[in-house]
């Protein structure tokens, strides 16, 4: 089934509700069905045909809702792009994806057009914040006739619907294929288990390239009806003046650590609010038990990644233990092994490995990746080490291949040290993360410099915020003669957090 029309049957009679509140606009259900038709029967028009992908790097925004709504609703697959990635970035992500049509903001129309120049089939568009833009007149110029005659095109549960680019550890990053099937199963998981209804109000401050805004904020949301007020950025103050006619918010650790800085921060004042969930990267204990202080409110963790959405959660009704993400949600099939694939008892740490609906159908492009990544039993390999505890609650204690997740963003660090190592004067480097209070972890670069060569701290970040997005940019940067190495001659990144953290 089409994810829309899965969505749309549970928002079924709905339609004077309202669905999205952006600023001063208010947005009915019937808005959404009428615009997000409207944009697929647009690309339509273009002459794209199921499976063909759209790709998007455009500010948060209603339209940027109904955009890729309207996508799916068209049989298309869906591309989201970093508002924070780069030329080098974005250009690798449409090579290897091939979109037949690519949507930027107005000042990247430049960078895109030259990306493009060379690729016949690309169709280009520009979509800004406010809602202006060549797409926008474009689709506003659609026929009534197209848009009210419009049905969503049939899709079966294992055909693609969007295409989530993963930083890759040997810097090519990798495309998660995720489908429809992927889609409903979570959405409806999500919607239950979190207990969401339609008179559920979320306020929404995450971003929406990523998972945790595009799948986790929104689809169960939909499932259910309910309301969503939009917050095009976090900012403490704006979200806490939204919890007095809301009743959920869902975010990344960095926003429950800003929220505890606010002196309004009270019961009294989250009296109205029924769940807060974090993810995306973990939550300290002492912000844990800050937060339910200050709140009165206890905070539900969950854990979950691109290629699966959501995996494991804290339960809603029941204890939330502070350290874990708690058991496999429902459908979900989670288990912890050895290094020969044999399950390990509580509080033995070894690899995660999932299976479900929920798992993606493997790497865009990339078979043999795929094929490496999934067990011979059919269990894929999260990457992520984690432990049971004794009421068979997760706790993730770990990542392989160093992952460094800063801001509830992931951050591989070979991507990082190969634009390190171009840099003139330098030998070698070492990146690695580091515990920070805001951002759970700091991209920390170590770096040995040619023997009498100049270079600061300044230099090299100005050179890698040029190649990389910001959430990826070092925040320090520490000069040595060498690096710790193994006997193997294997750098010892973990001597270099015990040391820098």
């Amino acid at each position: 089934m089409n994810s829309y029309t899965f969505f749309s049957d549970g928002f079924a009679g709905q339609d004077a509700k309202v669905f999205l509140e952006d600023g001063e606009r208010a947005y009915t259900y019937d808005d959404l069905d009428r615009e997000s038709a409207r944009y697929a029967a647009f690309f339509q028009g273009l002459g794209l045909v199921a499976g063909d992908r759209v790709a998007a790097q455009v500010d948060k925004s209603a339209d940027a809702v109904f955009l890729y709504l309207g996508v799916l609703r068209a049989g298309l697959a869906y591309l989201p792009l970093n508002t924070d990635y780069q030329r080098g970035e974005i250009g690798y992500f449409l090579g290897d994806a091939e979109p037949r049509a690519v949507i930027c903001r107005r000042s990247a129309a430049g960078v895109f057009g030259e990306l493009l120049k060379d690729t016949r089939d690309a169709k280009l568009f520009t979509l800004d914040a406010s809602g202006e833009g060549t797409l926008r007149e474009a689709v506003a110029a659609v026929p009534a006739a197209a848009v009210t005659g419009f049905r969503t095109v049939d899709r079966a549960d294992d055909d693609l619907a969007l295409i989530i680019y993963t930083s890759g550890t040997t810097g090519r990053s990798k495309g998660a294929m995720v489908t429809h099937g992927n889609i409903c199963s979570n959405a409806a998981v999500l919607k239950d288990f979190w207990r969401i209804t339609a008179n559920d109000v979320l306020v929404h401050a995450l971003p929406l390239f990523h998972v945790h805004g595009l799948f986790v904020a929104l689809h169960p949301l939909l499932l259910a009806g309910a309301t969503i007020l939009m917050q095009r950025k976090f900012d403490p103050r704006a979200v806490l003046a939204e919890f007095d006619r809301a009743t959920m918010l869902m975010g990344v650790p960095t926003f429950y650590v800003r929220l505890l800085g606010e002196p309004s921060l009270t019961p009294e004042a989250c009296s109205h609010m029924r769940l807060f969930i974090s993810g995306s990267a973990p939550l300290l204990t002492e912000t844990f038990d800050a937060f339910r202080e200050r709140s009165g409110h206890t905070i539900l963790e969950r854990y979950g990644m691109s290629e699966a959405g959501m995996i494991t959660s804290n339960p809603y009704e029941g204890e939330r233990r502070r350290g874990t993400v708690g058991p496999a949600l429902p459908g979900n099939s989670v288990r912890v092994v050895d290094l020969e694939g044999k399950p390990l008892p509580p509080m033995q740490p070894g690899d995660v490995q999932i299976k479900g609906p929920n798992v993606f159908k493997g790497y865009w492009q990339m078979p043999e990746k795929t094929r490496e990544e999934f067990t011979a039993d059919g269990w894929f390999r999260t990457g992520d080490i984690g432990q049971w505890d004794e009421k068979g609650y997760l706790a993730i204690v770990g990542r392989a291949k160093d992952l460094i997740i800063s801001g509830g963003f992931n951050v591989y660090p070979k991507e990082v040290e190969m634009i390190l190592d171009n840099i003139l004067g330098v030998v070698e480097s070492a990146v690695v993360g580091v515990p920070h209070a805001d951002f759970g972890e700091a991209v920390t670069a170590v770096i040995v410099v040619t023997s009498g060569f100049s270079l600061t701290e300044a230099e090299v970040i100005a050179k890698v915020k040029s190649e990389l997005a910001g959430y990826k940019v070092p925040k320090v940067v520490h000069f040595v003669q060498d690096l710790p190495r193994n006997a193997m001659g294997k750098v010892q990144k973990a001597v270099l957090r015990k040391q820098y953290g």
